[in-house]
Order: structure tokens, then C-alpha cells, then sequence
């Protein structure tokens, strides 16, 4: 029976076996070249993996030339390779056809803003609104990237030239309580601000709720609007806030979900010498180009990788990739027994460990993470490769990983549960769900590497 290459380098991709999902698919669009959908995924790994891809996305393009993904990723690849320039006019061209493409925009903002071209990352959206002023999808995708981007007072700016355009609507209604609850502005403590909605349920509105009714200092109402969802497919977006609320109202349930001292959180010597270290580190550094960190991203003072890390092949990253999915296989035997409906230990363990997302951040002085989770993973990781010495980081917990603490905007006077200081070679492995952020660094920089597991199904 004859091999179907495509559908052999698909399966393999899905497995994250990209060297062999790319030499299946080299076959397939050798043998059907006319194959639009064989030449976009050859493509499609080609810039997974970090090689030159124009080229191949050239004679997709060619075979699909109205395939919104193909541009985009087609935009990606020039400014991966060092013509953001062209990049831009690639989606600057495609907007203007199609100024309602909402994928579009916000491929375009993020490549501006990581270029550093901050101060008109959104020119594309005000551009097509002006020429479409009744779209509403467009208008409440522009308001969306301006509160990621907290860019409040333009959000609020824009929310009133909406309105006057098109007048009241329930989407509307929902963006200005998200900008007035999160902008820290006079409304962002009142009780009555989500009356309008109050009959209409939506997970991201609820998270919204979740979060206001915590900055109210009322955990139980909080806890009322969020527990329904840790048993849907949002749940990773809640549980992090189930755990504020059980440990604000000390109910022992947050050690059930979080561990009791510190179980979940394990550190690991990975082994590696100094040479292997040192190698990393120059390949890593070689792969920080971006000028500024994405807006969605939680690093501040640096910059982060763009793309799977652990789909390059790079022997120095493959090698530590190997080294890590060890590591995380032990891990997973350590853990406490199998608990229904926990967000960690509910998982099936016995599942091919495949990564949600790998990346390496490139912290500078000052630098940090701000409190955050990791919503799309199950288990999430800091392995940290070059660190300034103690006198240049500052004094401890200078550049610690610090667990435990909620996001400060919503006051809540949650402290640390434990810290864990940085050592080279060593690898943290905590569950997503946990709140985490690092403590700034005085001077110097720090070089890490991290990724997400995918959690099993």
C-alpha cells in the first residue's frame, strides 16, 4: 500500500516529531505539487522549525491565494527573516482589501509592537474603522487590543466614538465594565457596575465579574461566580481564582488544589556542565531579535522567543528538550495519587508528554515577570541558563521565582507561599494554575528557558 505522505506529515507533526513530519511532507508536495494543502503545511513546518520559509509559502500562496492563513504566516515568515518591512506591507496590502480581516490586524500590531513600533501598533484598526465606521466586530476588536495593551484612556476614547457611531449594544455594554473595571479608574470599585449584564453569562464576562468582585474584597461572591466553570472547558481561566478565593477564605480546600507545602512545585538539577550551559546560552541569545515583548506576554525589561523553541533543530535546544521531557516524565511518578476533577493530578499520566508552547526570555536590569498563570498549559516550567551574579541581581529575593502572590492590582494582601532562587541548570516544574511571577533583577541578565505541557486528554 502506498504511504500517503500528507496525511503521514500531519500525524507527525501532531506527535511535535517535526523533523519527520517535515521530511513526510517534503515527499508529499514532491508527489503532488499542485496540493495546496500538502504546500501550506510543508510551509507551515518549515517556519515551525525556525529555516527559511518565503520561499515555500511563495508557491502555497501561489496555489491558495485568497488563504487568510497563508498570508499571515506568509507576513511572519519575512519578518522571522528579517524584512519586517515587508512583512508589513504583505498585511497592509491584504487589509485594505479586506479591512474586516480581524486576524489580520492583530498579526500586524504584534509585529509592530515587537519591532518596537509601539506608538502605531494599532493604525491598521483606526484605518479600516474609518472606512467602515458601522463594523461593530471591528470596533470591539480594536477596544479588546487596547485594554491588552492597557492603553486606557485611548480604550475609553474609542468606547465613546463607538457609541456615537453606533449606539447602544450589549457588546459595547460588556467592553466599557471590562475597561472601567480593570483600568483602576473611579469605577472600578463600584458595586453596581455590571448591573446592566447582569442576566447574561459569558466566561470572559465572568472572569471579569471573578476579578471585580475580588477587588470589592467579596471572595464568597467570587468564589459563587467562578466555581461553575472549573468543570467546563474554561476552567484553567478560573482555577487560579477558585485558589484566591478558598485561601482568602481559609478554606482548607486551597491546599487540596495548591499542595500542601509546596508539593506541586518541584526543582530539578537537569545535570547539565557548564559547557553545555554555555552553549545554550549562545543559541539562545541568537534567537532574541524582537525589540520589545508581545503585548499578551508577562515579561517587563526584555524580550522573548517567537515560535515553538523546541521545534528548532538546533542540537543545544534538542538536547535539553530530551533532557526536560525526562525530567517531567519523573516528575509526573512523584506526584500525589490520581484526584478526580483536580486540575493537576485529575490528568491522565501515562499520555506522550507533548508541549503547549517553549520559549526563552531574556530579562534585563529591572526585568521581570509579573504575576500571572499559564491558562493554555498543565504543567508549566522555568529553567533558568545565565544568571547576573548576586551582587549585580541585588539582594535576595532579587530574581527569585515567587509563588502564591494574586495580581497586586486587586489588592487583595496575599503574600508569597514560597520562593525558589534561580540556579543555573536547575528546572522548576509547577502546575499552570499556580500564581507565579520573578522578583526584579538590579543589574545584569538573566537567560532562561521555558515551556508548557499540554494537558492530556
Amino acid at each position: 500500500m502506498a504511504v500517503n505522505w500528507l496525511q503521514t506529515g500531519l500525524a507527525k507533526r501532531d506527535l511535535q516529531d517535526m523533523e519527520g513530519a517535515l521530511d513526510a511532507l517534503e515527499r508529499a508536495v514532491a508527489l503532488s505539487p499542485t496540493n495546496p494543502t500538502a504546500a501550506f503545511a510543508y510551509a507551515q513546518v518549515r517556519f515551525e522549525t525556525g529555516r527559511d520559509a518565503v520561499t515555500a509559502f511563495e508557491r502555497a500562496l501561489a496555489l491558495d491565494p485568497a488563504n487568510p492563513h497563508v498570508i499571515r504566516t506568509y507576513a511572519a515568515a519575512y519578518a522571522a527573516e528579517g524584512d519586517a518591512a515587508r512583512a508589513q506591507t504583505i498585511l497592509l496590502d491584504t487589509l485594505t482589501q479586506h479591512p474586516q480581516w480581524l486576524d489580520g490586524h492583530k498579526s500586524l500590531a504584534t509585529l509592530r509592537v515587537a519591532i518596537g513600533q509601539r506608538q502605531s501598533f494599532d493604525e491598521s484598526y483606526r484605518r479600516a474603522i474609518a472606512a467602515l465606521p458601522g463594523s461593530l466586530s471591528l470596533r470591539l476588536a480594536h477596544l479588546h487590543l487596547l485594554q491588552t495593551a492597557q492603553a486606557w484612556e485611548e480604550a475609553r476614547t474609542h468606547l465613546a466614538q463607538a457609541h456615537q457611531a453606533l449606539g447602544p449594544s450589549r457588546g459595547l455594554e460588556v467592553a466599557r465594565v471590562s475597561i472601567e473595571s480593570e483600568s483602576g479608574g473611579p469605577l472600578s470599585r463600584d458595586p453596581h457596575l455590571f448591573d446592566a449584564l447582569k442576566d447574561w453569562a459569558d466566561p470572559g464576562l465572568d472572569l471579569c465579574r471573578v476579578r471585580h468582585a475580588l477587588r470589592l474584597g467579596q471572595p464568597e461572591a467570587a468564589l459563587a461566580r467562578a466555581k461553575p466553570y472549573v468543570s467546563t472547558p474554561h476552567a484553567r481561566l478560573f482555577w487560579p481564582y477558585v485558589s484566591l478565593c478558598w485561601r482568602l477564605l481559609g478554606d482548607p480546600a486551597a491546599d487540596w488544589l495548591d499542595g500542601v507545602a509546596s508539593e506541586h512545585v518541584r526543582a530539578i538539577d537537569l545535570g547539565l556542565n557548564g559547557v553545555e550551559l554555555s552553549a545554550l546560552a549562545d543559541d539562545l541569545r541568537a534567537l532574541h531579535t524582537a525589540q520589545a515583548p508581545y503585548l499578551e506576554q508577562s515579561v517587563k525589561g526584555g524580550t522573548q522567543t517567537d515560535r515553538q523553541l523546541f521545534f528548532r533543530p538546533i542540537p543545544s535546544i534538542q538536547h535539553v528538550r530530551a533532557k526536560i521531557q525526562s525530567a517531567v516524565a519523573n516528575y509526573l511518578a512523584g506526584l500525589p495519587p490520581p484526584r478526580e476533577g483536580h486540575p493537576l493530578l485529575g490528568p491522565p499520566r501515562d499520555k506522550p508528554i507533548l508541549f503547549e508552547g517553549s520559549w526563552s526570555v531574556l530579562l534585563q536590569a529591572g526585568g521581570f515577570h509579573r504575576v500571572h498563570t499559564h491558562p493554555m498549559g498543565w504543567i508549566s516550567s522555568a529553567l533558568h541558563i545565565e544568571l547576573p551574579d548576586t551582587a549585580a541581581a541585588g539582594p535576595a529575593p532579587a530574581g527569585f521565582l515567587s509563588f502564591g502572590e494574586g495580581p497586586p492590582e486587586l489588592e487583595l494582601g496575599l503574600g508569597p507561599t514560597h520562593h525558589i532562587a534561580p540556579k543555573a541548570g536547575t528546572l522548576v516544574l509547577f502546575p499552570s494554575t499556580h500564581w507565579h511571577r520573578t522578583v526584579p533583577i538590579a543589574a545584569g541578565e538573566r537567560l532562561s528557558l521555558a515551556f508548557d505541557i499540554r494537558q492530556p486528554i
